[in-house]
């Protein structure tokens, strides 16, 4: 009697094997494609600053001068002489031989970055808003160059890619091929090969594909806004309060500069309108005149003295109730810090680090980190270089080994299994990684709906 219940638990485990082989080859149908583009422009992006630093270095390098550096408020006006329109955005250089930065909307409408020689005071140049090499890398990598559909084909990709490396570790499982990934591959013929190679390269990249599409779903168009609603719809990842109360306006952080994921949708202070008002809520600054309010040239001293890290953005006020927003996220979390400033008095409204966010802010920040490979410095690019080379590997030899075991004029397709059982468990466990990621959950009720259809045309077709 044991004995036959182990036989037929055996079936059951080969009839489950042979359904989640059909779900993986269309995992991989639709997920190849995009995983060797996530492979390839990941790869360049991890060396982003390496390579605009080549690229662009007539507009991001000068010439050390002697002396005083020009004031920021100079550097201002000459890139509205030379593009006339409304600036939202200053970065002060980097170091001695970098340049200085200004964000302008122009009057077209059109966002530019244009880059001064902070010494000598000249226009260098400009660029589009994520126009440099790097951004266009990173607009590809999302797809966002191509628009919210497509951007949306990206988050679908990643969540079937979990499908995938789930799919394929159980199939791995199943068939015990453990002596497969640890001896040499076999050449006895091309398919055998190239399934043998896809197995040892899928065993080396699953927990990076799957570190890296879970890192990566917080810049997704549908899903990664519901996580950044919930981050911050309490103030969870933007704790209003923690050293002062303050007026909120309407404007959100991520609107004004760049910044950490799990701030962009923090709200952003309001400057009190009386600039005596919540005086003695705010921490002192040195005095100024109180009539004239903060003008760049001291938002820029003042936020040097706070310490913020090389590289910091200012972003101007919006209106007569906007900040000066000091912002800097380097490669190192613990140097993350957001510091607003009241635009009359000169006042700090709001000084904020990483170690202020909440749990949920710390691990998606920390995540967001990993995967851009700048935590960890050179050892961090590196283990992703190698990893984003073993998954495009991976997407070449996944298509191989299907195009070889490929009846000519067929797309490959294993059978259906028709267990009673495995047609009730396996939609289960499709809908259980659908409400996890609904637009991949929307993508399995197309494939389901496919495979009905399917199903009765060949019924059809045998009457």
């Amino acid at each position: 009697m044991s004995r036959i219940s182990s036989a037929a638990g055996l079936q059951d485990q080969n009839v489950l094997s042979l359904a989640l082989a059909r779900w993986h080859f269309y995992a991989g149908l639709l997920v190849l494609p995009f995983l060797a583009l996530l492979a390839l422009t990941g790869a360049l992006y991890l060396f982003h600053g390496e390579i605009d630093d080549i690229v662009h270095r007539d507009l991001k390098s000068v010439a050390a001068g002697s002396g005083v550096a020009k004031p920021p408020s100079v550097l201002l006006a000459a890139a509205l002489t030379a593009h006339p329109g409304t600036a939202f955005s200053y970065v002060p250089p980097g170091s001695a031989t970098g340049s200085a930065k200004v964000a302008i909307k122009t009057t077209g409408g059109k966002k530019i970055d244009v880059y001064l020689d902070p010494w000598r005071g000249a226009v260098l140049g400009s660029l589009d808003d994520k126009g440099s090499v790097s951004g266009i890398i990173r607009s590809v990598h999302s797809l966002a160059y191509f628009g919210p559909v497509a951007n949306g084909l990206i988050e679908i990709a990643a969540g079937w890619s979990i499908l995938l490396v789930l799919s394929g570790l159980w199939l791995w499982w199943q068939r015990r091929r453990l002596s497969i990934a640890i001896a040499p591959l076999r050449t006895a013929s091309p398919r055998i090969f190239w399934r043998d190679l896809h197995l040892v390269l899928g065993l080396v990249a699953a927990a990076f594909i799957l570190f890296l599409a879970v890192t990566g779903m917080p810049w997704s168009i549908f899903w990664g806004d519901k996580v950044n609603a919930l981050a911050n719809g309490t103030n969870f990842g933007y704790p209003a309060g923690v050293r002062i109360s303050l007026p909120m306006s309407d404007e959100h952080l991520g609107h004004t500069a760049p910044l950490p994921w799990s701030l962009r949708q923090a709200r952003v202070p309001l400057s009190p309108s009386d600039e005596h008002e919540h005086m003695h809520d705010a921490a002192p600054v040195a005095s100024m005149d109180m009539k004239s309010g903060l003008n760049l040239d001291r938002a820029v001293t003042i936020f040097a003295a706070l310490g913020l890290a090389p590289g910091y953005a200012v972003s101007l006020p919006a209106g007569p109730g906007g900040v000066y927003t000091g912002s800097v996220y380097p490669n190192d979390l613990a140097r993350q810090r957001v510091v607003h400033l009241d635009q009359f008095s000169g006042q700090v409204l709001l000084d904020m680090g990483y170690f202020d966010y909440g749990p949920l802010g710390k691990a998606l920040e920390w995540g967001i980190n990993v995967h851009l490979g700048q935590q960890f410095g050179l050892a961090n690019q590196l283990v992703l270089l190698a990893a984003c080379m073993v998954i495009f590997l991976l997407c070449v030899s996944g298509a191989m080994m299907w195009w070889c075991r490929r009846a000519p004029g067929t797309l490959g397709l294993r059978p259906l299994p028709m267990a009673p059982g495995i047609q009730k468990i396996l939609p289960l466990l499709l809908l259980a990684g659908g409400v996890l990621f609904p637009l991949v959950g929307a993508s399995m009720l197309a494939m389901l709906l496919f495979e009905r259809v399917r199903a009765v045309s060949k019924h059809r077709r045998q009457r």
